[in-house]
């Protein structure tokens, strides 16, 4: 059977420097940083007490009050994501048949911020289990898609991905196979998360995964720079319109891309850290580049995961030298986690859209906040840092890796007619 084409027909995002696709992007390319202290809560007693949060966020803009206490944040975020990724694409019920529409999405924890307020008023309380009726579709990470399918009536494959930091990129690819093998025309697929909470920060800290850098939160998300001392944690959403080609040329949509590969694969290796020579990850980029039949020269951009980590980024652009050889000096490499912060289950999904809109206006954002070179990285690297760099992009990749070793990759081409 002859695999269908598929593009990416809408985008929406909800993030830390921008609610909106063209506020996203225009974060982006201006190198905004989104991290600043918490305002959720007192952060007093709290090792780190910044992170990035989605700012002036009303629900309201996209439902009613009562309706919205039924949903945790983080699928409040995919609500709103997905309302303009759809509304980008132009599906309408007349357009589209919802039983070949589907949902796959990706989110690392779920309603932990649900979890989180259950527990302490059950543990105020006088033991007597009394707790929410909405306290278990609240939390569950199946969630946001199910909203998103009642809200819209679509009736195709519904579910979410659970990989840790790589659940969205891994629904992206699920997508992406659906759509090929003819199961599905259209599928809104993304990532979303909302994990800044004091459980949340909480234990991050407590692995020493977070970055202390209090006194200056806009600096702190620093990848491939010598003095990075962890990540900086985000929330929001990011939602993609995948859809077979011939399906949307015929309801004459516009198309940003094509979808030219995915990739997965794991590092058997620790819980949390990579493998040192990031065996798992030159596995993913390779098994990238196969399924999309391109060889690694036709790579014009990375998106890292590159979260800001010591051990992190080292080992990800060792497996990007490895794969790539001499051409990897000739790619523009960055990670956009140094201005949103690192959006665990929904970072495939923002990072997957700010790849596409790299292509489609030939610039690549920048890494910002680099100032120390790190001997440990090689300098003939193109880490596009502090400043954005103009590119005619035609094929870029994006990065996604999550505790317990998975690793999943997206390749975003240019449409060839």
């Amino acid at each position: 059977m002859a695999l269908k084409r598929v593009v990416v027909t809408g985008l929406g995002a909800l993030t830390p420097i921008g609610n909106s696709i063209e506020e996203y992007w225009d974060g982006l390319v201006n190198g905004k940083s989104g991290a600043a202290p918490i305002t959720y809560y007192d952060t007093e007693k709290h090792k780190t007490k910044f992170a990035c949060e989605v700012k002036s966020f009303n629900i309201e803009n996209y439902m009613d009050r009562k309706e919205a206490r039924r949903l945790d944040k983080f699928a409040q975020y995919a609500v709103a994501a997905s309302d303009e990724a759809i509304k980008d694409a132009g599906i309408t019920a007349e357009n589209v048949d919802k039983y070949r529409v589907g949902v796959i999405w990706g989110a690392g924890i779920g309603g932990l911020e649900t979890f989180q307020e259950e527990v302490i008023y059950y543990a105020k309380g006088d033991g007597t289990p009394k707790f929410n009726p909405f306290f278990i579709p609240k939390m569950i990470a199946d969630i946001a898609p199910a909203h998103i399918s009642m809200r819209n009536g679509y009736m195709g494959p519904n579910y979410t991905t659970v990989s840790a930091c790589a659940s969205s990129a891994n629904a992206l690819i699920d997508a992406f196979n659906y759509i090929r093998l003819g199961m599905c025309d259209v599928i809104i697929s993304g990532g979303s998360e909302a994990a800044v909470t004091i459980a949340g920060m909480g234990g991050f800290n407590s692995m020493h995964a977070l970055s202390t850098r209090n006194e200056s939160p806009e600096t702190a998300s620093r990848p491939f720079d010598a003095t990075r001392d962890g990540f900086v944690l985000g929330e929001g959403a990011g939602a993609l319109v995948l859809e077979e080609y011939e399906h949307a040329k015929a309801r004459g949509a516009k198309i940003y891309c094509e979808i030219g590969g995915g990739g997965m694969s794991s590092d058997a290796y620790h819980l949390t850290a990579p493998h040192p020579e990031g065996i798992g990850v030159i596995a993913v980029m390779k098994n990238t580049l196969r399924d999309a039949g391109m060889k690694p020269e036709d790579v014009d951009h990375i998106n890292t995961h590159g979260t800001s980590t010591p051990l992190g980024d080292v080992a990800e652009l060792k497996a990007i030298s490895a794969v790539f050889g001499e051409h990897a000096k000739n790619i523009n490499i960055n990670s956009t986690k140094s201005m949103t912060g690192h959006l665990l289950g929904a970072a495939g999904a923002i990072e997957a859209i700010a790849s596409i809109l790299a292509m489609k206006h030939g610039i690549v954002p920048p890494t910002i906040n680099h100032s120390v070179v790190d001997e440990n990285i090689d300098p003939s690297l193109n880490l596009t840092l502090n400043k954005p760099q103009k590119r005619d992009v035609k094929v870029a990749m994006s990065n996604t890796f999550g505790f317990g070793g998975h690793n999943a990759c997206v390749l975003f081409k240019k449409l060839e007619e």
